[in-house]
């Protein structure tokens, strides 16, 4: 009878005591939400910001392009021309007689930005602006939809970049 008793005793010890319990098992999934939304939104974070460096890096490349157009023709393109003047030879404004037969973009494609929009230019043939209106494709913004800027700076040395 002793031994019985002492089995049964010990078979509710080991069922009773054996997993985890509901609350244990909650806290543990709270905490793994939590972690997993910190690190997600680190990832955004990184993706964001990537997109925008390489929407600097491309206007960086279209600034050297339009340097290289200017030494051809003597003017930037106009706002009127626009980047399309990089990729063909333009049939407005001001005629470029050394435009090169397979323009200035190898590819004879123009890139968009990150976010699958044009990039937007302005000039009115002496300086120039390259910007990306970013996360949302619409003017102004903060944040993640703030617009992203290239402008000329006038002085012969590299554009300036700014957020």
């Amino acid at each position: 009878m002793k031994l019985q008793t002492k089995l049964a005793t010990d078979a509710t010890k080991t069922t009773s005591q054996a997993g985890f319990s509901l609350i244990e098992i909650l806290i543990a999934l709270t905490l793994l939400g939590l972690a997993g939304t910190f690190v997600a939104g680190q990832i955004f974070q990184q993706l964001h910001e990537g997109r925008v460096q390489a929407a600097k890096i491309q206007m960086n490349n279209f600034s050297g392009l339009l340097k290289d157009y200017k030494r051809k023709c003597g003017i930037y393109p106009t706002s009127e021309q626009g980047l399309d003047a990089l990729v063909s030879k333009p049939s407005a404004g001001r005629e470029c007689k050394n435009y090169p037969a397979a323009g200035f973009i190898e590819d004879g494609q123009l890139p968009q930005d990150p976010w699958d929009n044009d990039y937007q230019y302005v000039s009115d043939g002496r300086t120039y602006n390259i910007f990306s209106y970013g996360n949302d494709g619409l003017e102004g913004g903060e944040g993640e939809d703030a617009d992203v800027y290239l402008r000329d700076n006038n002085a012969g040395s590299a554009a300036e970049s700014d957020e």
